[in-house]
């Protein structure tokens, strides 16, 4: 369908036209939701948000336009700012609560989710020290792949706007990646060192250990 028609459709409540609209960008919005967030069950709970409110504001949607796409990411967004909000209020509730009984860890169906896990938290140790404005756009330009024009609508910024944040985005990264990257090889360093025994008196290491080695001519 043309983009104009699946606008149409959409304004007018075609409920399978909206299972279209899931199948195709509900994907895209979990990735988005995942990297704003910087955890996969609250991405979940984006995702869901996002669809709902675009199904109630579905009468907003402009008649013509482009694919809606955009329009969904720039819903999903506000919904993640709005669980970066809660989030302390939710973890100071869960910290007074009992610690739940410990349960059965099935580590191989959990394995590939806890490796994704993983890379999001990394991700997340650098992009939450930008400002949120800042990775919203890196976000939506870099990783969803929209254009200027495209987030500045997702967004409701000036296309001049999401070029500035972009950029300072871009520059704040690539300085705190690189703080983060040294930092994580002096810890490495400093755990290598601390893992290896003192050598004892005339002990020989390194290159000379290997020179002092009895040749295989020599030993037979």
């Amino acid at each position: 369908m043309e983009d104009n028609e699946v606008r149409e459709r959409i304004r007018a409540g075609d409920r399978e036209a909206f299972g279209d609209l899931y199948d195709r960008y509900a994907r895209t919005v979990h990735q988005h939701a995942a990297r704003l967030t910087g955890d996969l069950s609250a991405a979940e709970d984006v995702m869901s948000e996002t669809f709902l409110a675009a199904w109630r504001t579905r009468e907003q949607v402009r008649a013509e336009g482009g694919p809606l796409g955009p329009w969904l990411l720039g819903i999903a967004t506000n919904k993640a700012r709005n669980h970066r909000r809660g989030v302390g209020r939710r973890l100071a509730f869960l910290a007074r609560q009992p610690r739940p009984e410990e349960t059965a860890d099935f580590a191989e169906a959990s394995a590939e989710r806890l490796d994704h896990q993983r890379e999001l938290a990394a991700v997340r140790a650098v992009l939450d020290r930008l400002r949120g404005p800042e990775r919203e756009v890196l976000a939506l330009c870099v990783w969803a792949g929209l254009d200027y024009a495209q987030t500045a609508d997702a967004l409701g910024v000036p296309v001049g706007t999401v070029r500035s944040r972009l950029s300072r985005a871009r520059k704040r990264l690539r300085a705190l990646t690189g703080e983060r990257l040294a930092q994580e090889a002096r810890e490495a360093r400093e755990a290598q060192e601390t893992r290896e025994p003192g050598r004892g008196r005339g002990e020989v290491g390194g290159r000379a250990a290997i020179v002092a080695l009895p040749s295989e001519r020599g030993s037979r």
